[in-house]
């Protein structure tokens, strides 16, 4: 019934539109103007195109029965401002790549993908054509979740993988006059084969030569039918030959050992084709004997048509995996449609790097004997080019070919977080020893994903550690087992589904084939677990390293350590500012105001080298992880010693030395070196000057690897580098510990070594975590920090520390403490910075290179941080050497100071490094903009010109290619400053004040304005009309104001922490700007100290006055593009009218993501520069993430025009921008918008004091303290007067060029030049990518300006807020009552009702009521944004995000009447419920995913189970939990109550107690409260659980559990003596 609706509709068929109204074929074409194809579409976020009849939808009905007929059917979208395909090349950048065999990060991050997935498996094993069409059809209803090419039509992927259709094949057989297939020994390639004729005979002949020296017998060929009409143009471009080889095996009898044949023969056809031009074009979608693969990219509804295999009643499986990508690159290729060969992977690895180097450099180690000796032939098991996805198939295939079984490979590849796990460790401690024992041999494949797996006889699913991706499974009487992304996939009839559940975090599911079992998580585990006695060989074999105490005196006398800080690079700033104050406070320091100075490349100053390498960070693909909040799923534990070989298990592979972290002391040092099975080396890494500096680096390094390759072929397990000397000598420098262990690292990787030993650096030049992390990163298991301990004991023994103490100005310490303290920062940091990439284990991140690296030449790359990104050169290894050498030579030079010197990289400082903003710039801007004055500009644009060096476009100057222009016929200023915005700077971080100032200047110009991430105040969104002599008494706090100002933010921001996100807020915007990430310190969330929390400010954010805010690292509903897509859809849902922004920062492979976020359908892309201000932030991250807007922005505009998507998106740039200078520097760079930040807050008064995170900004900008914002010195004009000034600057320069627009200059990089500037380090640099260009876009800047917003086409809310009755109710405040049936392809349901009602009557002024029931399965953020009077009804079952940023109203979700499973025991919502939810009631009868409540601000809601991390963030309302809780609860909860059932006494190891308070219900007020709540669950849900509950009150009140943080503890609900005080005081007055 279902796939009917897949076959093509015949051309007479009218559209039917969702609201019931039909278009006749030919009444439709009139309304499509010639040459403008109107493209009628599902919307996938690139409007990919639908070949299906939409659904007919009547209102006010219950009975929608004929819906059922066309299920898979999706609402259409239309794309309104008819954009047509493009037409372009994909260019290839054939950058010269290292010939090194290892894993190139550019490569790797070409490819990036999220998608939708799902199997289903017959527990009879039962082979049906049903189980085929189920797939499609599921696959159908994913389409959203998947991505489509600029042409709106080629898919980027999708596959089935099945049982091999035997009855099809034989039938074919049969027809060809073939014998019968024999399948007990026959196999069968789905084989992508060249295009070009000669090219594919010479590929057929290949393989057929291959099996035929294998022994096998070639028994046919059969080309698969396939409909190529119904393909995308560009995937058309790329599509392979299509057929299918049967090959016989004689030799073999069993299933392993035919398999394994089989996995011989592709390894040695994929070596044989590799040199042949063709090589890349061939391809085996599957070569088994057991399952097929049909994929290729294509839209999933397509997939049945276009294989036409997939149609016949002969196609038959008892199981069926499917999976739709939705691939980051607009170019996906054929063979990376998934499901790859064994698994169908939705999610990103983010350790990809570091794990295809480990997996190469265990190439030589495995061994097995089911190979006979044939390993060599299987190499290699990696392809960087491939993607991660793929990359994760080859490991778990080899380790499946090798002997183990699917769920094995998965546990090794993909552990859960078992070490913080209460009933894991208890209940299963065998499963803990089964991690335990592979943690030494396999680093974890780490990152957001959902696996699905089979070999044909097993088929099974996991989730990744932390529960990142969706997975809901269920089944039925029929004895069929369904997971899918999402529910309701397939029409289901709800009285037959015996059990509904989710996998959560590090779960597994799988399904035997053979034996008809179904094994959910812990059995399947356990069975794995008890295959080998793990834990005896980790007791025997297995060494933890004992902490050593810190050494209690110095070791050597102040002078010695001065001239060792010296040499070694130090300053006063890294001693004062990062070690005394991690010693002091056991924390990483916090700055603010983002760094501002020169990359270390075009530095005068000496930097160490560790300050070419910025930190990489998770956007969009992936998240961050949290690590204050769930570092549970964090580890820095790390193994020392050999590893073993993989494919064999015994006792010998856990001989290895267990480190709790990599930061190690020097007893701890030396008891690494006394264990006799290690037999450590230690390698002095020094080089010798005596002969000249020019070659003695590279000689020195030389021997070094040298050295460590003899000391591991010698049986070494551990390498100990060390800078260490009795005595230092002016002739031999240390070489820099990182180039060192870089070197070593990669030197025994190519030499098939690295696995032998493990390496720790014992050296000086390493004090703060970004050291730290670079040192592991490249390779080091562990750091011993010698210098910085010791300057750790020195300050602490110093007198004017001890005096400090004494007189109680600083907390006592102790030495040991000291040294602790320091020990204990670095480890936090490490956390974090692993958490910012979204990796959580830090074996993962050792040699996982997650960098990139600014100004290093390929001389230093190649040799030390192979396949890491230098985009634009630099320093050689002899240039290296002298810079290392100026160091050096401090410590020995007779007038060496007495003291450090101050380099002033992170404070400004007379003689110090050159700061972009300094108080010189800052006083000429101020007089400019007050005086009004055009000279005074004159002489601030001229400081600017005379500055040293200080970013990338100061090595670029503009070349003209026509003669000058007079001003006057230049576009005017008005015009421009158009274009310009504001940074999102959050009120809160900066004062009222500046806020409104910089939005009443941006309101007269007609630029925008950002709110950045604290809501706003709704009294801003009015003109004002009460101004008099520049006073208004709306806003008294402001002077310079005129009637018919505004105040409000025309971009609003929706950042991770949703502070003041209301649905009023948002129908306000003109913009939505979605915050992905923050310049300065990307990877992180916003934090607001408690003290810049004022009333005023935690009324704007829902929350209490006085408590820090901390927004998550990640959104929680963005862990993948496909989610990105989804809010951005949430957003035009609820504000039609407004353009979503996305903004992201600059790192390589943004061009990847941000054509993953042009695809999800957005309106703008923001590039931010790494030198973006903050208010409050880590130094580390301030300094050491991120990487220059100039690269940024050219990779974003090049790799969106060669994808044919730059005209769909408008293109914003900031950071550091101060003049019209960098305005045309970014707009030839391609960017067709201009934001500026700190120089806007410095035009409005700031004086650059950088204590914005104290609260003490002496002028009030970044102050909430009443007396300091009362010396706000700003007026609007002050900026308008700036922005004037910018755009005349900009006219100027456009009449000097001869250019008359902006428009003609944008994306023209030919009219830059490199400037002829002296470096003083390097002439090396290599600026060629950023002058490069590859075409203009097809329309002007001003066109994709002034576009409509992208629309999400029809909904099923415009069908609703169509009938007359819903607008009489919303128009005149009237109640009505609406019944309607929901399908998942229905997403973000309500959202536009709620828009609608918020616009017209603000978050809380409806007195209406809108009483609406959905039956069926609603699709993601179901009940977004819903505000007072709206009662939604759900009768069904809902995926993700339901009730997200809800404002007020009622939601009740239940399932159907009869069910044949316990609501309580089944999950009936997704995860991230409630998320950001500032008001409104919820009752679920059922079960929730992970992270239920997550930064609730008001909501309440009542709920029967949650996965892990409930009420996380939570800062207000209650929920109340009658069930089972996962791990991690009240994570981060400051404020708010949550009562939750605890029956069998397992809650109290779950709750996170840093803030909460955990106490029975005790307090009369809380009982009646909980009692209530639960009373009204039972009254609309009809809750058999609830009632229970009621019926035996007494029993239950004390089974209760109420979680308090300190906020809440004096409520009348928390505190049992509350009442009786208040009696008291009542008495008093009386």
């Amino acid at each position: 019934m279902a796939v009917q609706s897949l076959l093509p509709t015949t051309t007479t068929t009218h559209l039917l539109y969702s609201n019931g109204t039909s278009l006749s074929p030919l009444s439709m074409k009139t309304t499509i103007t010639p040459n403008k194809s109107v493209v009628f579409n599902d919307f996938v976020g690139l409007y990919c195109k639908s070949k299906r009849t939409p659904r007919k939808i009547g209102v006010g009905t219950s009975s929608r029965g004929s819906l059922l007929k066309t299920w898979s059917t999706t609402s259409k979208a239309v794309f309104s401002s008819n954009l047509q395909p493009k037409t372009t090349s994909n260019i290839d950048s054939n950058k010269k790549k290292s010939e090194s065999k290892v894993a190139n990060l550019e490569d790797i991050l070409s490819e990036r993908g999220a998608c939708g997935v799902g199997f289903i498996a017959n527990l009879d094993n039962i082979a049906t054509h049903q189980t085929v069409k189920d797939a499609l059809t599921a696959l159908s209803c994913m389409e959203h979740r998947g991505g489509c090419g600029a042409d709106n039509d080629s898919g980027d992927g999708s596959g089935l993988m099945t049982l091999i259709p035997w009855d099809l094949f034989d039938n074919w057989a049969n027809k060809q006059g073939l014998a019968l297939l024999d399948k007990s020994h026959t196999g069968v390639g789905m084989v992508f084969l060249p295009k070009d004729d000669e090219s594919m005979k010479e590929a057929k002949r290949v393989i057929i030569d291959t099996f035929k020296q294998e022994g096998l017998e070639v028994l046919g060929w059969r080309p698969v039918p396939v409909n190529t009409s119904i393909v995308g143009r560009f995937a058309k471009e790329t599509m392979p030959n299509i057929q299918q080889v049967f090959v016989k095996i004689l030799k073999d009898e069993e299933i392993g050992d035919i398999e394994r044949e089989m996995y011989i023969c592709r390894k040695l056809i994929e070596k044989a084709v590799k040199s042949e031009k063709w090589g890349e074009e061939l391809y085996f979608c599957s070569l088994s004997s057991q399952t097929i693969v049909y994929k290729g990219m294509l839209r999933s509804e397509v997939l049945g048509l276009f294989y036409s295999d997939l149609q016949s009643d002969l196609y038959k499986s008892p199981f069926a995996i499917y999976h739709r990508r939705y691939s980051t690159n607009t170019s996906p290729r054929w063979p990376l449609a998934q499901p790859m060969r064994f698994l169908g992977h939705n999610g990103e690895i983010n350790t990809i790097q570091g794990n295809l180097n480990w997996m190469q450099s265990r190439e030589t180690s495995l061994k097995s004997p089911v190979w006979h000796g044939r390993e060599n032939e299987i190499r290699p098991y990696g392809n960087p080019r491939a993607s991660d996805s793929a990359n994760l198939d080859s490991a778990a295939e080899l380790l499946i070919r090798s002997g183990r079984n699917p769920e094995e490979a998965l546990m090794i590849l993909v552990p859960e977080a078992y070490k913080n796990h209460p009933t894991l460790m208890i209940k299963y401690p065998e499963v803990a020893d089964f991690y335990d024992y592979y943690k030494g041999q396999m680093e974890a494949w780490d990152g957001p994903a959902l696996l699905l797996f089979s070999d044909g006889k097993t088929v099974g699913a996991c989730l990744d550690r932390n529960g990142l991706r969706p997975a809901r499974y269920w089944r039925t009487v029929d004895n069929v087992v369904y997971v899918a992304s999402e529910v309701g996939v397939l029409p289901m009839d709800e009285s037959k589904v015996t059990m509904k559940g989710r996998l959560g975090p590090g779960m597994m599911i799988t399904v035997d084939l053979q034996d008809g079992q179904v094994y959910e998580n812990t059995e399947v585990k356990k069975r794995v677990a008890l295959s080998n006695p793990y834990g005896k060989w980790l007791k025997e074999n297995m060494r933890t390293l004992k902490s050593v105490n810190f050494l209690p005196q110095t070791e050597m006398d102040n002078d010695e350590i001065l001239r060792h800080q010296q040499a070694f690079g130090y300053s006063s700033e890294d001693v004062q500012m990062v070690i005394e104050t991690m010693a002091a406070q056991g924390k990483e320091p916090t700055f603010c105001m983002g760094d501002d100075i020169p990359l270390a490349v075009l530095s005068q100053k000496p930097h160490m080298l560790y300050d070419y390498f910025k930190q990489r960070f998770a956007q969009v693909t992936n998240p961050a992880i949290d690590p204050l909040r769930e570092g549970l799923v964090m580890s820095l534990e790390v193994n020392i010693g050999k590893r073993g070989n993989i494919l064999e298990v015994g006792p010998e592979n856990a001989e290895q030395v267990m480190l709790s972290s990599p930061v190690l002391n020097e007893g701890e040092l030396e008891s690494l070196m006394k264990d006799s099975r290690l037999k450590a080396q230690i390698l002095p890494i020094f080089f010798d000057i005596r002969k000249g500096v020019d070659g003695s680096l590279e000689k020195a390094l030389k021997r070094l690897c040298e050295a460590a390759d003899d000391a591991v072929r010698n049986g070494s397990q551990l390498l100990v580098l060390s800078d260490r000397s009795e005595e230092m000598e002016p002739t031999r420098p240390a070489i820099p510990v990182l180039l060192a262990v870089g070197a070593v690292h990669q030197h025994l990787i190519q030499n098939g070594l690295r696995i032998s030993a493990s390496i720790i650096a014992d050296t000086a030049q390493c004090f703060s975590t970004h050291q730290f992390a670079c040192l592991i990163g490249y390779g080091a298991s562990g750091v011993c920090p010698h210098l910085a301990l010791e300057t750790c004991r020195q300050w602490r023994l110093s007198n004017k520390t001890v005096n400090q103490m004494r007189n109680g100005k600083m907390p006592t310490v102790t030495i040991e403490q000291a040294q602790k303290n320091f020990c204990k920062a670095v480890k936090s940091g490490l956390l974090k910075i692993l958490s910012k990439m979204g990796i959580s284990l830090l074996s993962s991140y050792c040699g996982a290179q997650i960098f990139e690296i600014y100004g290093l030449g390929s001389e230093i790359v190649d040799l030390a941080f192979c396949g890491s990104v230098s985009k634009i050169g630099g320093l050689t290894l002899d240039e290296l050497a002298r810079e290392t050498m100026s160091f050096w030579v401090k410590a020995f030079s007779e007038d060496t100071a007495k003291r450090l010197e101050n380099f002033g990289f992170i404070q400004m400082r007379v003689g110090g490094e050159y700061h972009g903003n300094n108080p010189e710039m800052s006083k000429l801007l101020h007089k400019a903009v007050r005086e009004r004055n055009e000279s005074a500009f004159s002489v601030y644009q001229q400081h600017l010109a005379n500055r040293p060096v200080n970013v990338l476009r100061d090595l670029i100057e503009f070349k003209s290619d026509r003669p000058s222009i007079p001003v006057g016929k230049v576009e005017s200023a008005a015009s421009i400053v158009q274009r310009f915005c504001t940074g999102g700077m959050s009120l809160g971080a900066i004062s009222r004040e500046t806020h409104e100032a910089i939005a009443i200047a941006m309101n007269r110009l007609g630029g925008k304005s950002n709110s950045g991430e604290g809501g706003e105040d709704p009294i801003r969104w009015s003109p004002l009309s009460d101004v008099v002599d520049g006073y208004s008494s709306t806003l008294p706090h402001l002077k310079g104001l005129q009637n018919g100002d505004t105040a409000t933010s025309a971009i609003k921001q929706v950042a991770s922490g949703r502070f003041g996100v209301t649905p009023t807020f948002l129908v306000n915007a003109d913009q939505l700007e979605i915050k992905i990430a923050q310049g300065a310190k990307p990877g992180e969330g916003g934090q607001l100290p408690g003290k810049k929390v004022s009333a005023y400010i935690a009324r704007l954010r829902n929350s209490k006055p006085g408590v820090p805010l901390i927004s998550p690292p990640p959104h929680h509903d963005i862990y993948s593009i496909e989610d990105l897509a989804q809010l951005i859809y949430d957003l035009h849902q609820v504000n039609p009218k407004a353009k979503v922004s996305v903004k992201l920062v600059a790192e390589a492979g943004i061009g990847t993501v941000a054509s993953g976020v042009a695809k999800g359908n957005a309106d703008v892309i923001q590039i931010s520069g790494h030198d973006g201000g903050t208010g409050a932030s880590p130094i580390s991250s301030i300094k050491h993430a991120g990487g220059p807007w100039e690269l940024g922005l050219t990779e974003t505009h090049q790799t969106l025009i060669e994808n044919g998507l730059r005209e769909r998106v408008i293109l914003r740039v900031d950071g550091g921008f101060k003049s019209g200078v960098d305005v045309l520097m970014a707009a030839a760079m391609g960017a067709d918008e201009y934001g500026f930040g700190s120089v806007a807050m410095i035009a409005t008064g700031c004086v650059m004091a950088r204590i914005c995170h104290t609260n003490n900004c002496p002028v009030g900008v970044a102050s909430q303290r009443e007396e300091l914002r009362a010396r706000f010195p700003g007026v609007p004009g002050d900026l308008v007067n700036f922005f004037l000034y910018v755009a005349e600057e900009v006219r100027g320069i456009l009449a000097q060029l001869g250019y008359d627009k902006l428009d003609d200059i944008i994306g023209r990089t030919d009219l830059l030049r490199p400037r002829h500037v002296s470096i003083v380090k390097t002439q090396q640099l290599d600026l060629g990518y950023i002058l490069s260009s590859v075409g203009l876009p097809k329309w002007s800047s001003t066109a994709i300006r002034s576009q409509d917003v992208h629309s999400n086409g029809p909904v099923l809310d415009d069908i609703l807020l169509s009938d007359p009755e819903i607008i009489d109710a919303i128009e005149h405040e009237k109640a009505v009552c609406k019944t309607i049936k929901i399908y998942n392809i229905d997403r973000a349901v309500c959202g536009r009702i709620a828009g609608v009602v918020a616009k017209k009557y603000g978050d809380t002024g409806f007195a209406g009521q809108l009483n609406i029931t959905f039956t069926g399965s609603a699709g993601q953020s179901f009940a977004c944004f819903l505000t007072p009077g709206m009662n939604i009804r759900l009768v069904g079952e809902a995926n993700d995000y339901v009730g997200k940023g809800m404002a007020g109203g009622e939601l009740i979700v239940t399932p159907v009447e009869s069910t044949g499973f316990c609501p309580e025991e089944a999950t009936i919502v997704g995860n991230t419920c409630l998320y950001g939810a500032t008001g409104g009631q919820v009752f679920i009868r059922g079960k929730t995913g992970e992270r239920f409540a997550v930064r609730n601000s008001l909501a309440q809601a009542v709920v029967e189970g949650t996965g892990d991390h409930c009420c996380e963030y939570m800062t207000g309302g209650c929920v109340v939990v009658l069930g089972k809780v996962g791990r991690n609860v009240a994570a981060g909860m400051t404020g708010g109550l949550a009562y939750i059932l605890d029956e069998d006494d397992t809650l109290i190891p779950k709750v996170n107690k840093e803030i909460v308070k955990i106490q029975r219900v005790t307090a009369p007020a809380g009982q009646i409260q909980l009692k209530n709540f639960i009373e009204s669950h039972v009254e609309k849900t009809g809750s058999s659980k609830g009632f229970a509950i009621l019926k035996e009150w007494e029993k239950y009140l004390p089974l209760f559990w109420q979680l308090v943080p300190p906020s809440e503890e004096d409520t009348p609900e928390a505190c049992f003596d509350f009442e009786v005080a208040a009696a008291q005081v009542s008495l008093q007055s009386a």
